[in-house]
């Protein structure tokens, strides 16, 4: 029952970004005068319009219906990008988020958070509470107060209504659509992965960019909503001014500037007001971010072209003085782990385990290790010992699944990962590892099952029917699988049916 995650979205990827890039460009006119025709996004031949936020006749789009489009914009978003399957990443980026709306004037403070595996500097918010983080974002920020400055000004753009606001003030002229947002996202999230997305002409581009820009008034107001949450959440206000500049000298050093900039433009002006806000607000110590720095070192191991290069990479790093060797350890161990050499790992990694035995980081590090040397039970054993310690973390409970998942042990993976998707309903990772250990454990109306929630999740509603419409032919002497599958497929074809309708 192997699958390929991608395999739903990558042989028409250019088919369908092109498709749905020339639709947002032939209905935005671009810059000309918009009419009221919904815009098609197409994924994997199932096609799903997207709505614009207003129209002339209605106003401002009620909360309720920002959350609705925002999830069906997450759901096209999935279907046409990279996105990260590393829980420990994901799970910080939430954590972060969750701190940082705790302190931030939203109505509503639930977050979908997407990680977009793309070393551009990138983030990016949804009306809906969809917030996406570019895995470049941890390569431009040098520390963690840093980085929660761009995601603390991202939720000032959704508490603030920026989107509903622009839609209401440009009633007459080219409105921005969550379609035209999603072909500038995709654009941006998908630079320099393909050849082909290089013969989309400059004004294409622009024109798509011109879908996520707001006045320059809306970024004032962010900047100012964005400093003032990121210091009730005891984090420093300085840091704003601080990322504003090194985004200013990204400009200075490459060839194209940060996908961020070409929507949120940086000026010297611009720095100074962050810094004078800054400076009103009560003295914040910077945090000691070294959970930040972990996992900038995990994003830094990937982003190297091999794992030997990585390895390289690190140990220059902790020959040398360096501020973060906790950070440069870790990430040299896991290169080495990457790069086959998992007793080197152990020697590298050891000190750390030695005085943070319990640290999540580490323990999945150390039971890495023993997966490379296939050493399954010792493995399973540690994870197991972490997780009673740390009920409900994501990242250790994926990790133990996934270390019983290689061990053989389908069933014991299987039993975690059903109770982990009733806490995790609207994670794909979790339904794709669960559809995989299901067809490995025998259940194949499980595999079914798990398959059309992985698919619903990135907006392929004909798949997600076509895997439920089996299952509800092989449930058919059990009442109760039975009778939830007829539901979930009603729900899919009306899913399918108002996406089509919009």
């Amino acid at each position: 029952m192997r699958h390929t995650h991608e395999s739903h979205r990558r042989p028409t990827f250019l088919h369908s970004l092109r498709r749905m890039v020339q639709s947002t460009l032939v209905s935005v006119g671009l810059g000309l005068l918009v009419g009221t025709a919904p815009l098609v996004a197409v994924a994997d031949d199932n096609q799903i319009r997207l709505p614009e936020l207003g129209d002339s006749s209605s106003g401002l789009v009620s909360r309720a219906r920002e959350k609705e489009l925002g999830q069906m914009w997450l759901r096209m978003f999935r279907s046409q990008v990279r996105t990260s399957n590393d829980a420990l990443l994901q799970q910080y980026v939430e954590n972060t988020l969750k701190g940082l709306a705790e302190h931030a004037p939203l109505e509503d403070k639930s977050l979908d958070v997407v990680v977009v595996k793309n070393d551009t500097m990138n983030a990016f918010a949804v009306p809906g509470g969809v917030v996406g983080v570019h895995t470049g974002l941890f390569l431009f920020a040098e520390n963690e107060d840093q980085f929660a400055s761009v995601l603390a000004h991202e939720l000032a753009h959704l508490s603030q209504r920026h989107y509903a606001r622009t839609l209401e003030a440009q009633r007459n002229s080219a409105l921005p659509t969550l379609a035209g947002m999603l072909g500038a996202l995709v654009l941006a999230a998908t630079a320099g992965g393909d050849a082909g997305l290089a013969a989309m002409t400059a004004t294409q581009a622009a024109a798509l960019d011109n879908q996520l820009r707001f006045s320059r008034q809306n970024e004032q107001e962010a900047d100012r909503v964005g400093i003032e949450t990121l210091a009730k959440a005891g984090k420093d206000p300085e840091a704003a001014g601080e990322m504003f500049e090194q985004m200013l000298k990204a400009t200075r050093y490459y060839r194209r500037p940060p996908e961020f900039l070409l929507t949120h433009p940086v000026t010297e002006k611009r720095i100074a007001d962050a810094k004078l806000r800054a400076n009103r607000m009560p003295d914040v110590q910077p945090s000691e971010s070294r959970e930040y720095h972990l996992m900038r070192a995990r994003i830094r191991v990937a982003a190297e072209p091999t794992p030997q290069q990585a390895v390289k990479r690190f140990q220059a790093e902790l020959r040398g003085i360096n501020d973060n060797e906790d950070a440069a350890r870790y990430g040299l161990a896991l290169a080495q782990v990457a790069a086959g050499k998992p007793d080197s790992a152990l020697d590298t990694l050891q000190p750390l385990l030695d005085r943070e035995p319990d640290k999540a980081a580490f323990v999945l590090a150390r039971a890495d290790i023993d997966l490379a040397r296939e050493d399954y039970s010792t493995a399973t054993r540690r994870l197991d010992a972490a997780l009673k310690r740390n009920p409900g973390d994501h990242a250790l409970t994926m990790g133990l699944a996934n270390a019983h998942f290689k061990a053989g042990n389908y069933l014991a993976a299987e039993r975690i990962l059903e109770k982990h998707s009733r806490v995790r309903r609207k994670d794909p990772a979790v339904w794709y590892l669960l559809a995989e250990t299901h067809g490995l454990a025998g259940d194949i109306v499980g595999v079914h099952e798990a398959r059309a929630e992985y698919y619903i999740l990135n907006g392929v509603f004909d798949k997600a029917a076509q895997h439920l419409r089996h299952g509800v032919r092989l449930a058919a002497n059990d009442y109760q699988t039975h009778a939830i599958l007829q539901q979930r497929l009603r729900d899919v074809l009306k899913m399918q049916q108002d996406a089509k309708d919009l």
